[in-house]
Formats: structure tokens, sequence, C-alpha cells
């Protein structure tokens, strides 16, 4: 389970694509997969911070974005062994994933506006508030499309946020700004000469400056002696406790945003790059930011007007804050990762050596607390219902396993009448690592591929709220409570509709 990232950062790229990526290795991790990173830039912090988090990181010689690049890529990743390959940059086209895929290599292409003139990767993400499909017209037939911010790449920080509320003050005080972590243009020396002519008692504000800003001592100087506190930090990694603390934000419209809008922070958004500006004028639109415009045409005085304006308007503050928790939930990084799970194990039919096994599972106090019978299985008792369901043709029993061959859990339909009725377990090693719902999706699709199936039913213990939550994340339908076998029973639904 190797995810082989190939990003890059530096002054003029900027650190928002390795970030991103830093997201979704982490959840990679957290599944129990290894993340290596390649890159083809000098970024000493950022190497840092991934080998700090047992991140490996591999450095390439090459022109960025060329043939050489792609297929140096593609050599290691395969030396790597690598289950997917993950490219993060405006540097790699067509021909660039055209090379990844002939070395027949997964490639997950995140992108931001649809810049490569044709589309060869098995998956493009773009978790923009823009992304549509128009965007992606030249792609494979294969090739999936994760668009929208409800994929949004949030790091493991962020994650212990989920569900967080914000306190909005009647006049907002704290200050936070973040504008990238490069900053080649320094407009955080303009932004903090705004500030100066902001008057409100009592402000105080926390400039964030990223490692490849190379303006630092310039705005440690511009910080000092001014009427209220700035507090200038670097390489900051507790930014989620930063964007708590703060009422009000000042930012560039990058990746950024979305941190900010799972935070409910009200934010000004300046533009720094071109491709930028669709994100702050939407959001704008949509009442999430205020958009301040192209960072040139932008002047200090400017600045220190429309931040004022936003401390003193609580009902604008309130009515940001809404609007921007419901763009981003926190759950991107795992409905990305669910997507590339698909890949991690495949579907055998049961066996007749499987029967000990499926005794083991079924036997599992975890799994007997939450079954509709508590009691333990007898051996001879599961033998005699193991050998029924073995040779019922009205029985479809799958093994999911790995790339190893490692079973990872089973799933099983019984049918009648053009309806089945599934069940589903995971061995205990792979639980809490999402391999539930993708084990659903994937059995599911298949049983209406090969069969005249139309519904399938799931009848889930009240109390086993971790099913229930695998099924509604597979694509089922919650109706609500019924009774099984003198148990009560929650009662979720799919059709074939969903797959067609």
């Amino acid at each position: 389970m190797k995810l082989f990232i190939r990003v890059d950062a530096s002054i003029q790229i900027g650190t928002g694509h390795v970030m991103r990526c830093l997201a979704l290795a982490q959840a990679w991790q957290d599944a129990g997969g290894q993340a290596i990173f390649v890159m083809a830039t000098e970024a000493p912090d950022l190497k840092t911070r991934l080998k700090s988090e047992r991140m490996e990181v591999r450095h390439l010689s090459v022109q960025i974005g060329s043939a050489e690049d792609a297929e140096e890529t593609a050599k290691l990743a395969r030396q790597f062994d690598a289950s997917w390959v993950v490219v993060d940059g405006y540097h790699f086209g067509a021909k660039y994933q055209e090379i990844i895929k002939e070395f027949e290599l997964q490639l997950l292409f995140i992108d931001d506006y649809g810049h490569a003139k044709q589309y060869h990767a098995d998956i493009v993400l773009n978790q923009n508030i823009h992304a549509h499909k128009g965007l992606y017209r030249n792609r494979q037939p294969y090739t999936q499309l994760l668009l929208g911010t409800s994929y949004s790449l949030l790091r493991r920080e962020f994650w212990q946020w989920r569900g967080w509320q914000r306190s909005l003050r009647l006049i907002a005080k704290k200050l936070l700004v973040t504008l990238g972590g490069a900053d080649p243009d320094n407009v955080t020396l303009k932004v903090i000469e705004g500030l100066q002519q902001v008057e409100v008692e009592g402000l105080e504000a926390v400039v964030v400056v990223g490692g490849s800003n190379p303006h630092y001592e310039q705005l440690r100087s511009a910080s000092q002696n001014l009427q209220f506190p700035i507090r200038l930090e670097r390489n900051v990694m507790n930014m989620p406790a930063l964007m708590a603390w703060a009422d009000v934000a000042v930012i560039a419209g990058g990746s950024t945003c979305w941190e900010l809008a799972f935070m409910g922070l009200p934010s000004l958004v300046m533009i720094l790059a071109e491709n930028q500006r669709a994100i702050a004028e939407e959001l704008e639109a949509m009442g999430v930011v205020v958009n301040l415009g192209w960072h040139k045409n932008v002047s200090a005085v400017q600045i220190a007007s429309r931040v004022a304006q936003l401390l003193i308007t609580v009902g604008m503050r309130e009515k940001m804050t809404t609007y921007s928790q419901e763009l981003v939930d926190g759950q991107g990084s795992s409905r990305v990762l669910s997507y590339l799970k698909d890949n991690f194990f495949q579907l055998r039919s049961v066996q007749q050596d499987d029967c000990r096994l499926l005794w083991e599972w079924s036997n599992a106090p975890e799994v007997r607390a939450v079954s509709f019978s508590s009691k333990s299985i007898l051996w001879e008792h599961h033998v005699q219902w193991f050998k029924s369901k073995f040779i019922n043709p009205n029985c479809i029993f799958y093994i999911a396993i790995n790339k190893n061959d490692i079973p990872i859990g089973q799933i099983r339909y019984d049918i009648e009448n053009h309806e089945a009725t599934v069940s589903m377990s995971i061995d205990a090693k792979f639980r809490n690592q999402d391999y539930g719902s993708s084990l659903i999706k994937l059995a599911c699709k298949q049983i209406f591929y090969d069969s005249d199936i139309n519904i399938i039913n799931a009848y889930i213990k009240p109390t086993n709220q971790a099913s229930v939550r695998a099924f509604s994340k597979a694509g089922f339908q919650s109706m609500g409570i019924t009774t099984l076998q003198g148990h009560q029973a929650i009662l979720l639904i799919i059709g074939k509709y969903k797959f067609s």
C-alpha cells in the first residue's frame, strides 16, 4: 500500500500543492499505507516537515514536467511497487499523464482549472468550488472525476475540529494573516501596512509566514513598534488553533480558503495568482468571503477600510461563518481515499476452506455484540449453515482479498424475487480504515452487473452506527425502523439505478 506523490514547491510554485498532498498522504498513512514524496525542487523546510511525519522523500534531477520527469517518476514508482501515483502541479500536462499510464500505473491527477489539453489519469481531483465536467471534456472513457469542495483535502491537524462551533464577538479584535507559503511579491508587507491604519481598540494580529517566504526579516521589522501587537510566526504547525483563535482572516485565494471555510473563519481574500481569481469571485458571490481583488490593485488604505468594516459588522461575519461551513465538512481526504481503496482489494467467491475463517470472524465478540443474535456460534452449527449457503444458488458469497491475497472481510447476498439482503463484516485488523464502505460499493456494483437483482436491503441493529455509516457512505438510503426476527432494525436500501 504505497502512495507515490510527485509534487514540487518553491518561491514561484508556492507550497499549496505539497500541503494538500500531505493531507492525502496522512489519510493514506492512517489507513495503514506508506507515502513517498518525489520532488524536483529544493524545499528544505517542507522536506523536513514531510520526514517528521514519517514520509519518505526522494529527489529527481530533471526538468519539471518533461518527458524525462514522467519516465523517471514512473520507473521509481514501479520500483516501489506503488499502488497509486499522485501528480499535482501546473507543469504536468497530457503527455506526462500518458507516459505514467504507459507504465501501467494507477494515476490520480490533482488539478485546479483544466490546464492539461487531455486527461489520461484514472482519477482527476479538482477540489475547487468552480470545478465542473466541462473542464475535462477531453478525457479517457475510464477517467473518474472528483469535483467540488466535498473533496477538499485537509491535513490531519484539522480532523479533530470536526463539529467545532465558532463563537462570534460583537466587535472582532483578533486578526490572522496568511498569504501562502512563499508570497514572492511580498503582499504580506502591504497587509501589515494596512493593518497599521485600522482603528479598532484592543486589536491584535498573528501573521503567518511560510518557510519559502524570502521576506521574513523585512516583515519582522515592519511588525515592530506598531499601535497594536502583531506576532510573526514561521513554519506554523498549529494552523487550526490559530484559525480558531482568530475572528477574521486576510488570506490568498488558494487552498487555504478550504481550511478557513471548514473552520468557519470570516475572511478577506486577495488574489495573488490568476488561477485564484475564479475561487475568490465564486466564494464572494456565495457570501463566504470578501474579495479584495488582484493584489496589485489594492492599496493599504483599501485593505484597512475593508478589514475595519468586517471587524465591526457581526451580522456579516455570522452569515460568512454559516455559508463557509456548509461548503467544507472536513471529510474530503476520506472521500478521496475511498476511491483509491476500491483498488486495494478484489472479490473472490467463497471457497470451502473459508469455513473456519468465517466462523472466527462471526464469533468475534464485537461482531456478536452488533448481531441480532448475540450468542456465540457453535462450530458444528456453523459448518451446517456454511454448507447450506455454499450450495444455495440464491446465496452469493464473496471474500475480499488485498494484493497479497490476505482476506480483508466478507459480504453475502441472500436473494429472493429480484431483491437481495446483504450482510457484511471486516476482519478486526482492517477495521476503522474505511474498508467497509469500499467493500460494499464494490460488491454491490458486481452483483448488480452479474444478476437481475434490482434492490439490495440491509438490516442493521440500531446500536450498530458504524455499519449504518458504512452503508450510507456506500449510497444506501435509510427507510427508517422496521422489525426483523422480532428485533428492531434500521432498513437501508440501494437500487440498481445507482450503478447504471
